[in-house]
């Protein structure tokens, strides 16, 4: 059997495109190996979010061909459709392909095995109005399951790349996230993150169609136990959404909501489409609906022109909304967005410091979020054992607080109540009371 292996660099999104392009692979009868042995053919699913995403591609690239010479190696993704030329000049690179025709992967394998020659599949990715079916239906060692229903983006944030890498937002057809759910949920998985470049916009292309109704749609199948909703955005966060996600059960009491700045000013710089207040009410309308609910954010730090009292007004609005847990970033200027030619760029010392408060604040928060989970009995779904601790699971809450348990018999996949007993680092640890 030809051999292939995988590298994925970036977001959830992106695992979720390799993930399909590993069945395609295996479907064409294909084994899948370690990155780090010897393939036929190298896949590597390319960021370029920050510079470090291309730089690490540009590094995995030499490494396939050092551990084989004679391989082909195939560089699919947002790093490609934003720098094809520079990408095709890599030494090594044999096949390129953007963000939308990864799905004729194995075909381009076999056109260049008869041509040997580089091939080039990179769209004009604006041009391009269709969602690109891709789709997985098994995944290994996995309880919890990404399904993409949206590509693309249409809010042009000064800061991000991401529109010109991924293009205009295309919804996938209702009929074919339902066909997929269905199928992940006959192969035994319980929860499934929906999750898309701009989820928020779902739906926005098509007729009588919106994250909601999605929703409500993919709760309706049997079996499925828990839904998960990858980043959302404020705006999006309306009474009548709340009352509607109040109903259904199914739903995770987890929001990631996308903040970047606690500073008004910042946020109207960044081409934000809200501000501090319209997010505070968001959260409140939440918190005040939703039991046991945790949030988690990103923030963005040195973003050009933010002065210190800037940084202080977000870093004060952060600890005011109280997070469950923070992702931090310092500004990373990326060429052809508009932020890169602000004026008042922010040194690195600067980034630096502000980081490290911001990470300083984000610990504190989620230390006093998961002590008040002390002495709780919560729902986890358990994963996977943990590494070098013998009898004992790791799972996650319904808001996605990561629980380890001690058991003698096999419990991944399983929904049990757990009494939580202390706090270790940023885990819970907890005893199992019963199933559920």
């Amino acid at each position: 059997m030809a051999k292939a292996a995988f590298y994925t660099l970036g977001c959830k999104v992106n695992q979720y495109e390799t993930e399909a392009m590993i069945e395609l692979f295996k479907n064409d009868h294909y084994d899948i190996v370690s990155f780090d042995e010897y393939a036929d053919v190298y896949v590597i699913n390319t960021c370029t979010v920050t510079n470090l995403g291309d730089r690490k591609s540009r590094q995995m690239i030499r490494r396939a061909k050092k551990i084989n010479p004679n391989s082909i190696v195939a560089v699919v993704g947002c790093y490609v459709q934003t720098a094809p030329e520079e990408v095709q000049a890599i030494e090594g690179v044999n096949i390129i392909v953007g963000t939308d025709q990864r799905s004729k992967i194995i075909e381009l394998i076999r056109k260049y095995e008869e041509e040997q020659n580089m091939i080039s599949a990179v769209d004009n990715i604006m041009n391009v109005k269709t969602f690109e079916e891709l789709s997985v239906h098994q995944l290994e060692g996995r309880t919890r399951a990404y399904l993409k229903i949206q590509e693309g983006c249409n809010q042009y944030c000064t800061y991000c790349i991401i529109p010109y890498a991924r293009g205009p937002i295309r919804s996938r057809q209702p009929e074919n996230i339902m066909k997929e759910v269905q199928g992940l949920v006959n192969n035994g998985f319980k929860e499934i993150v929906l999750t898309g470049i701009h989820v928020a916009s779902y739906g926005k292309d098509l007729e009588d169609m919106d994250l909601l109704k999605i929703i409500e749609m993919v709760h309706t199948i049997d079996g499925l136990e828990r839904i998960r909703l990858s980043s959302i955005e404020p705006s999006i966060i309306t009474e009548e959404f709340v009352k509607r996600i109040k109903g259904l059960p199914k739903i995770c009491p987890h929001f990631h909501l996308s903040l970047q700045s606690g500073c008004d000013t910042t946020l109207k710089r960044m081409n934000r489409k809200y501000d501090t207040q319209k997010y505070k009410k968001a959260v409140e309308l939440l918190r005040e609906n939703i039991e046991d609910i945790a949030f988690t954010t990103d923030v963005i730090v040195g973003f050009p022109g933010e002065t210190e009292e800037e940084f202080k007004q977000s870093y004060d609005f952060v600890k005011e909304i109280g997070f469950a847990q923070i992702h931090v970033f310092k500004y990373s200027p990326r060429k052809g967005t508009p932020a890169a030619k602000m004026p008042n760029q922010i040194s690195p010392e600067i980034k630096d410091e502000r980081s490290h408060q911001m990470i300083l604040l984000g610990e504190e928060m989620q230390k006093s979020f998961l002590s008040k989970q002390v002495g709780k009995t919560l729902e986890v779904l358990f994963e996977n054992p943990v590494d070098n601790q013998k009898d004992s699971y790791e799972g996650y809450t319904p808001n996605y607080l990561k629980v380890t348990a001690f058991s003698k018999e096999n419990i991944e996949n399983e929904i049990l109540k757990v009494k939580i007993k202390e706090v270790k680092n940023d885990t819970l640890i907890g005893d199992i009371n019963s199933s559920i």
